[in-house]
Formats: C-alpha cells, sequence, structure tokens
C-alpha cells in the first residue's frame, strides 16, 4: 500500500504544473495608495495537471482574491503566478480555463439554451457544435425541460446549474469552480461532484473553494488552507485527516459472544485503551438521493429542476465521439471573413425588402380608407353638425346688429 502511495505521489509530481505561484503577494490600498489590506501575504504553491485541490479558509482569509488573480482579474502586488506557464491575463489561456463564481450572474431575458448558446459563440465554436453541447449540458445539468425558459425566471439552484453548464461550454482544461454546490439541491451536490470526478479523470485540473467541507473531502485529492493571508495547511487529505493514534475495522454483523472475545483481545492487547462497537450507518445525502429516485420510480412529477442525465459526451472524451467532430467539421463550409460578410448582406437585404413590403402595405391601407364610402349614419351625422355651425353664426351675426335693450329704472 505505502509503495502504491508513492508510485501515485511520483506520477502527480512527474506532471506538467499548471499553476505556480511563488510569493504571490495582493495589498489593497486607499485613494492616497495607503496599504490598507494585505488580502494574500506572501504565498507559494503549486498545482499540477490532473489535481482536484480544494481552497479552503473562513471569510476574509484570502480565496477570493487569489482565484481573480489566477483568472487575471486582479494584478499581483508582488511575487510571481502563472497559468499553464503564462500570465494570467494572457488572452490565449482564456479559452483552457472555466469559471464558476460563488454568485451566478446571467442575461435574465435570455432562456438557458439561448445562454449557454452565447457563451459558446464566444469560443468560436461552429454552430452545430454549439447546438450540440448545449443539449447535452441542459440534459446533464437537469434542466432540458426548461431550455426555452428565460433564465430570469428561474430560482437561484436552477440558476446555479445553469452557471455549472456555462462554466463547461469550451470543455476547458483547467475549471475553477468557486462555491459549486451553493444553492444546490442534494441531487444536484451529488452531480457536481461526480462531474468532478469524471473532469479529474480526462487529467482535467480543478481548484475548488467552498464552505462545505464534506463536499470538499469526498472529491479532493489535497487541500490548500489559508488564513490571514498566509497558507496554513497544505497537503494531501490522507496525510492531512488520518488519525494515527486509532484502528477503525469494518466487519459484517457479528454474534454478542465475538463481539465480547474482541473486546477481550483489545483489552489485552491495549489495558488502557478505550472500544467503542456501533453500526455503521449511511449519510444523509445518500439517504436523500435514495428517497428521490424511489420518487422517481413511481413517476412522481415535478416543476422545479430534476435529477441529470447523463455525462455531456463532449466531456467524456470518447475517441470515436472526437473523430465524428473531426469529420463534421472537414465536410462543412468553413466560416470565413468574407463568408460572413455575405452572409451579413444577404440579411441586410432581406431585411430592407421586408420593410419595403409593410411600407408598400400601409400605403395602401391608408388609399383604401380614404376611398372607402361613408356610412349613411356618419354623413348625416355630419351634414347636421354643417347646419348647427352655421346657424350659430347666424345668430352670432344677428346679435351683433341689433341694439342693446335699455336699461331697466326702478
Amino acid at each position: 500500500m505505502a509503495e502504491a502511495v508513492k508510485t501515485a505521489e511520483k506520477s502527480v509530481s512527474e506532471r506538467p504544473v499548471v499553476v505556480s505561484a511563488v510569493g504571490l503577494t495582493k495589498v489593497f490600498r486607499d485613494f492616497w495608495n495607503r496599504p490598507k489590506a494585505k488580502a494574500v501575504n506572501d504565498i507559494d504553491f503549486e498545482v499540477r495537471e490532473g489535481e482536484v485541490v480544494g481552497l479552503l479558509g473562513p471569510n476574509g482569509s484570502g480565496k477570493s482574491t487569489t482565484v481573480k488573480m489566477l483568472l487575471g482579474l486582479l494584478y499581483p502586488t508582488g511575487g510571481r503566478l502563472t497559468v499553464f506557464g503564462k500570465s494570467p491575463r494572457d488572452v490565449e489561456n482564456k479559452k483552457l480555463i472555466g469559471y464558476l463564481p460563488e454568485e451566478t450572474y446571467l442575461y435574465k431575458y435570455l432562456t438557458a439554451f439561448e445562454t449557454l448558446d452565447f457563451f459558446a459563440s464566444l469560443f468560436g465554436l461552429s454552430k452545430e457544435e454549439r447546438t450540440r453541447r448545449c443539449d447535452q449540458l441542459l440534459d446533464m445539468v437537469g434542466l432540458a425541460h426548461a431550455r426555452n425558459r428565460p433564465v430570469g425566471e428561474f430560482s437561484k439552484g436552477m440558476a446555479r446549474r445553469i452557471g455549472l453548464a456555462q462554466a463547461m461550454i469550451n470543455d476547458p482544461a483547467f475549471l475553477i469552480l468557486d462555491e459549486p454546490t451553493s444553492g444546490l439541491d442534494p441531487l444536484g451536490c451529488r452531480e457536481v461532484k461526480d462531474l468532478i470526478k469524471l473532469l479529474k479523470k480526462r487529467g482535467k485540473t480543478v481548484i475548488v473553494t467552498s464552505h462545505l467541507l464534506s463536499d470538499v473531502e469526498e472529491v479532493c485529492d489535497r487541500i490548500i488552507v489559508l488564513y490571514g493571508g498566509r497558507i496554513r495547511a497544505n497537503g494531501g487529505m490522507d496525510d492531512l485527516l488520518t488519525i494515527r493514534a486509532s484502528d477503525t475495522i469494518t466487519v459484517p454483523r457479528l454474534p454478542d459472544d465475538a463481539i465480547e472475545r474482541i473486546r477481550q483481545i483489545v483489552r489485552e492487547s491495549v489495558p488502557d485503551g478505550e472500544m467503542s462497537v456501533a453500526h455503521p450507518h449511511m449519510s444523509l445525502e445518500d439517504f436523500f438521493v435514495d428517497i428521490v429516485n424511489e420518487a422517481k420510480m413511481e413517476s412522481l412529477e415535478t416543476s422545479g429542476s430534476r435529477s441529470g442525465g447523463a455525462i455531456a459526451e463532449y466531456l467524456t472524451g470518447d475517441k470515436e465521439r472526437d473523430a465524428k467532430a473531426v469529420l463534421d467539421s472537414l465536410t462543412h463550409e468553413e466560416e470565413t471573413p468574407a463568408r460572413t460578410l455575405e452572409r451579413k448582406m444577404e440579411e441586410d437585404a432581406k431585411k430592407a425588402a421586408e420593410e419595403a413590403a409593410k411600407k408598400r402595405q400601409d400605403e395602401l391601407f391608408a388609399q383604401l380608407q380614404a376611398s372607402a364610402p361613408v356610412p349613411e349614419e356618419e354623413k348625416s351625422r355630419q351634414e347636421q353638425q354643417k347646419i348647427e355651425e352655421k346657424m350659430s353664426e347666424a345668430n352670432r351675426k344677428l346679435k351683433d346688429l341689433l341694439p342693446n335693450p335699455p336699461d331697466k329704472k326702478d
């Protein structure tokens, strides 16, 4: 077992470095450029290809600042930071990174499908590839039934699922997930953790920040604990969490006499030690998932988010699927600037023709309305109004011609 662990550690150490930080420091300053807070204080760490690393710490420990520097959103005050051997601000690096922020910000008037299609277009994917990935991701995160609903109507958990799908639309080599299970129900939490494990098998690199330590413990190979901007712990899960002072033995259900004999052996081997016997129990998450799966088998309906489908095909790294995608890209017409301009001109011409047809239709309608015969009732009403106007005018003139009557005296 020890040899296997050493072999695994050796293989990790031989993998390419994805993130390298040496003396990384970030100081925030006030309006007069005076140091206000040292959010990150001279930290060193590395993340290698295929690792799932948990970045932990209480609020204000420097996690979010470190993540923003990794994304190139903040510039370090001191030290050196590289991602894939380049500056985090390198534009080409952005194609290799997927990011799920702590708060999901989406265009609320776009539908779920339109949201994913918009972000996919930023990476220059073809229309066919965008449609395929969007369909697969919506099914994977359990929102295929809500593909045409505006995301502004979504609950926090449903918006979180769309945010997770958006982070993976470009099949990134490096994923940064900030509180990935925040707002998700237990089903969503389980699916996110299964997805992270799958990405790890594919050799993807993942950094996870979360306050739900049980989730981090389940999926991460290594953790980095920050406090006050400094690294307080950095190591593998087994090395940091294993309690060497006690042992745990799990066996099938034993009769009472067998347990008593084991107790006697323990007392003889460790006179001052204490022994407790208890039945193992499943986690609350496993219990919840079992209950929901039973309800699904009974065909109970729900209008909220549903359990996700299979992992998106393009995320599984299937070689046959990749070969088909290459063939499709070769057989489809290549998108060039000239072709883009030609298509735009065609669209503009079509739009101009539609506007001209509408304008002509409005003119014809106005002409028909003007030449239409006036109904008898409307005609008599207009004649009566003219007569009344003429009588009013005659009365006014007659009044002007007649002298004013003399004032009456008492």
